[in-house]
């Protein structure tokens, strides 16, 4: 990505402005299709922030989207969600031809004394990358299009005390759709996702492993996703899906793993134990493995005798 800076569009209205677009119908939420799209020729990477909510269905042939340090292709249909503030980097190589499908912008002042304000913070999928996109089957394309229809059709018409609510249920109605959808996604690319649990065991497995545990500390959410290379978020919903655990969890399995090999290997206190694995208080420490296995360190290692 060229070392530019950051392109910022604080409205709907600049957005539609900048693309070659009417004006908007509504100043706080619209949908484009994005065959009007303009993007100009001389564009070839670019990077952009919104101070909106961006949802988009794209196929975008011979265009990569970059995120970190990768580059992914979304020549199949795919969705994405940006919360305000994200940037994201866009690689058009050699535009043959104009993407399809559509990008809806949400204002959050639309959102403002709705049901939304609050819950759309559950939805955690606006805070997964770029490659951690959805990808939609056929079907279920089509159930996300009709809802976009409509919410298209509500504000085409003439505005009334009612279109609000109705838009603001459409909504709710597709992002609970996208909450299923990732959840079948998390079972179904099955291969892709065990590589991923077995890397994280390796993962933590050699943290575990490392003589500076001492100095470094237990293993956080944040390092392990980094290492992985996928958003804190995202592995929390695929190891829930797949496991019933979040992140915390499996490094304080691992972590109770490593402490039982000690425990039962070595002779070394539980207070020396507890400073090998990276706490700073033994307290905390027996606490973690009683809650976890239902023993006190001690007494699991009095078992062995």
């Amino acid at each position: 990505m060229a070392n530019t800076k950051p392109i910022r569009i604080k409205t709907i209205s600049e957005f539609h402005k900048l693309r070659g677009l009417p004006k908007p119908e509504h100043p706080l939420i619209s949908v484009v299709n994005m065959e009007d799209i303009t993007i100009p020729p001389s564009a070839n990477e670019i990077s952009i922030f919104f101070d909106f909510y961006f949802i988009s269905l794209k196929r975008v042939l011979n265009a990569t989207y970059k995120y970190g340090q990768n580059d992914y292709d979304f020549s199949e249909g795919t969705l994405f969600f940006m919360s305000p503030k994200q940037i994201l980097g866009i690689n058009i190589e050699t535009y043959t031809e104009k993407p399809s499908g559509w990008v809806m912008l949400i204002h959050p002042d639309f959102l403002w004394n709705t049901s939304l304000v609050k819950n759309i913070k559950k939805y955690e999928y606006f805070d997964y990358s770029v490659n951690e996109a959805l990808f939609l089957s056929e079907k279920e394309e089509t159930i996300l299009n009709n809802i976009v229809e409509n919410i298209k059709q509500e504000y085409h018409s003439n505005i009334d005390k009612f279109s609000k609510q109705i838009i603001i249920t459409h909504l709710e109605n597709l992002l609970s759709y996208a909450e299923r959808f990732y959840d079948r996604q998390f079972i179904t690319r099955e291969k892709a996702n065990h590589q991923l649990l077995d890397r994280l065991d390796k993962s933590l497995t050699d943290y575990f492993n490392n003589e500076d545990l001492i100095t470094k500390g237990l293993p956080t959410v944040q390092y392990i996703s980094e290492t992985l290379n996928i958003s804190p978020n995202y592995l929390r919903g695929l190891l829930n899906v797949l496991t019933g655990q979040n992140t915390q969890q499996h490094i304080h399995d691992k972590l109770i793993e490593k402490a039982k090999e000690k425990l039962s290997t070595t002779e070394l206190s539980i207070s020396e134990i507890a400073y090998e694995l990276g706490f700073e208080h033994s307290q905390s420490f027996s606490k973690l493995f009683k809650t976890k296995t239902k023993q006190s360190p001690l007494g699991f290692r009095q078992s062995f005798n």
